[in-house]
């Protein structure tokens, strides 16, 4: 069975009719237009990684972490030609014709996300994202596929692997920092979610423009599965997190990168540090990308609360498990 993908809907919809598909529109609680907080918001905090104060930007990065767990980095280190490019061979694959995107898709029998696809996450009541994707690995070399890695842009495998190199660098210097604001030592965090054998797994958002904004969502609310994540966005902003039980916009930062805490920190830090609950919304007349990267255990690698941080007065509060037994659980919608 052919998939339709959202891009293609998008297409064949008059943005002056106002309309979207049945099962594009969220229930009521979940509509951007009725939930999203319009008063006086704090803002999430932007850290400067280049701070050469190394206490204060290890005090921010976990404070962030403990009370957002999400922050923007500035002065990160990657050069802004390099996210360009990035966007650019990105945006590039998305514009190709239908059937050349398809050469890239998810095959229906695979065990991996790998691909280029729509549906990711099990819908209980058979709702639908306003968004299509594009996965795959970009490190380490082992892992990566090349199948799923778009020929066309020629530019495309280039601009991913040297991205992937400089990205490498922020999220080492992230991990250390995270691990010493646990009063760990800096290396402790990064080993115990899996070490020189994280993988970095990218994916592409593309949400359309789309009739009405205000009754759909890109992706609905959750938490990433992974340790970490490391987002680029584009100009088109979207981006909501859910902060003291509101749903507030993400500033746009021209070069910033967006990390959010993902689960397994969650787990190895015993809840001190929060993974986000976040969502995106849509654009009536733009067309909205994201490219994030998540930094994940191998599937093997075994995540629990770090037993430097177990005590009688702070008992563990998740289970031990697999890396991979956990994501099942969650992108199937299990209890963990």
């Amino acid at each position: 069975m052919e998939v339709q993908r959202v891009q293609a809907v998008a297409n064949s919809l008059s943005l002056a009719t106002g309309t979207i598909p049945a099962e594009f529109v969220r229930p009521q609680q979940e509509q951007p237009a009725i939930t999203t907080f319009r008063g006086p918001v704090p803002e999430i905090p932007t850290i400067d990684l280049g701070d050469p104060d190394q206490e204060n930007l290890v005090r921010s990065i976990a404070n962030a972490s403990k009370e957002w767990g999400i922050f923007q980095v500035v002065n990160h280190g990657i050069p802004t030609d390099i996210i360009s490019k990035l966007q650019a061979v990105g945006r590039e694959f998305f514009q190709l014709p239908q059937e050349e995107k398809e050469v890239y898709a998810r095959p229906s029998s695979s065990q991996s996300i790998e691909g280029y696809g729509t549906k990711l996450q099990k819908d209980l009541d058979g709702k639908k994202s306003w968004v299509d994707h594009l996965f795959h690995k970009i490190w380490p070399q082992t892992c990566i596929n090349y199948e799923f890695w778009p020929k066309n842009p020629p530019s495309y495998r280039e601009a991913n692997e040297v991205y992937a190199k400089y990205m490498r660098e922020v999220a080492a210097k992230l991990f250390e920092s995270l691990s010493l604001g646990l009063g760990l030592e800096r290396h402790v965090l990064k080993e115990a979610a899996g070490g020189e054998e994280i993988e970095y797994l990218l994916k592409i958002n593309y949400y359309p423009p789309c009739p009405r904004p205000d009754l759909t969502l890109g992706v609905v609310a959750h938490t990433d599965l992974s340790a970490m994540t490391i987002l680029v966005p584009n100009h088109v902003p979207g981006l909501q997190v859910l902060k003291d039980e509101h749903w507030i916009d993400a500033k746009y930062i021209p070069n910033a990168l967006i990390i959010h805490i993902g689960d397994q920190i969650e787990i190895l830090s015993n809840g001190i540090y929060k993974g986000v609950l976040h969502r995106t919304t849509v654009d009536k007349e733009k067309a909205r990308m994201s490219w994030p990267v998540f930094l994940e255990p191998p599937t093997e690698c075994v995540v629990g609360p770090l037993p430097q941080l177990v005590n009688e007065a702070n008992p563990p509060k998740y289970k031990v498990k697999k890396f991979k037994d956990y994501a099942y659980c969650k992108l199937n919608k299990l209890p963990q």
